[in-house]
This record gives C-alpha cells, structure tokens and sequence, in this order.
C-alpha cells in the first residue's frame, strides 16, 4: 500500500565517517610491518628496546606539560586574583597550549614506529608551532563555515535570538508560589509544548 509520502533516505555518511576506520587499519598494518621489519634486522632485543623508550620518554613528555599547564593555570589564577591580568598575558597563555606537546608524549607511548616518530616530530618547537596555527586558522575557518547541527551551531544555540535580530544572554529562573520557607520541593509537573 502506497500514501504518495516520499520515503525518507538516510543521512548521507561523512567522509571521516568512512575513512578513519581504513585509515586506522592502514595505520596499524603498517605499524606491525614495520615492527616485523626492524625486528628481522636488528632482533627482537631491539625493538623492544625501542617501543619501552618510546614509552617511557612518552611518559616523561606528558608529565612535564601536564605540570608546565598546571603551573601556567595557577598563575593565570593568582594573576586575576591580583589583577594585574591584562589581554597581552591571556593572549601568552593561551599561545603556550600544551595540547600538541601532550600529543606528541601520546603518540611516544603507543607501541610502534611510525607514531614514534609523529611522536618525535611533535616534541620540535618550530613544527609544533606550525602546527598549531595552522590548526587554529581551520578551526576558525570551519567554524565560521559552520552549518545547522554542526559543532559551531552549538555556540549559538546557547542564545537566545529576539525577533528583531539581538541577542539576549540570560538563563531562566523559574520561581514557583509553592516554594517558601518549610516547604520541602516535590516533583515538577511535566512541561507541555
């Protein structure tokens, strides 16, 4: 039996959707070709050695930016505290991220050669500098780019929108007569539309 109503398609995959999974698998195949690689050259001792330096120097990498971004937030607190804050050292702040240093120390930690040597790379001042502006400009770009229901849609969906085109910030407080002193809050009606 037909209603005439067109049926409804699916939403059209992404393309990270389907190629990070191949990718991932790429990835690890090459990983363990490469660990069987070395391992058949230099043996086995050795390749252990590798994968236990790159975890411990991983290991190492993570501490000292977990405490260097520790550090770098506490300072930031007692300088607002003190107020002697400016605009000039929230922008040094946040130009110091440990965001990258942090993935570098991951990507020593994981067993294999090639996210070793992303690892390594990554732990490079210039590179990582690089990197990380030209993270900052895509995520800028795709965020004024954003479309209905993406992450930059929800920034603005916190807002409230008035019909003449400014928005209000606010939240909504709702006090309700059966609420005084001595009266223990029961359960709420249910909203309705």
């Amino acid at each position: 039996m037909t209603t005439g109503a067109t049926t409804p398609t699916a939403p059209k995959r992404s393309r990270a959707r389907t190629f990070v999974p191949l990718g991932i698998a790429a990835w690890l195949v090459l990983e363990i070709w490469l660990l069987t690689l070395v391992a058949g050259a230099a043996g086995g001792l050795t390749v252990f050695a590798l994968l236990v330096a790159g975890g411990v120097l991983g290991a190492v990498v993570i501490k000292r930016a977990g405490r260097r971004a520790f550090r770098n937030l506490s300072d930031t607190i007692q300088r607002q505290q003190s107020g002697t804050a400016s605009t000039a050292d929230a922008e040094d702040a946040r130009s110091t991220g440990n965001g990258l240093l942090m993935l570098g120390g991951l990507l020593l930690m994981l067993p294999g050669l090639v996210s070793d040597a992303a690892g390594l790379l990554l732990l490079v001042p210039t590179f990582r500098t690089a990197l990380g502006r030209r993270a900052e400009l895509s995520l800028e770009r795709r965020m004024r780019q954003a479309s209905p229901g993406s992450l930059g849609d929800a920034f603005q969906q916190a807002r409230i929108h008035r019909p003449d085109g400014k928005i209000v910030q606010g939240e909504v407080v709702r006090e309700d007569a059966s609420t005084g002193p001595g009266h223990e809050p029961g359960p709420r009606p249910p909203l309705t539309s």
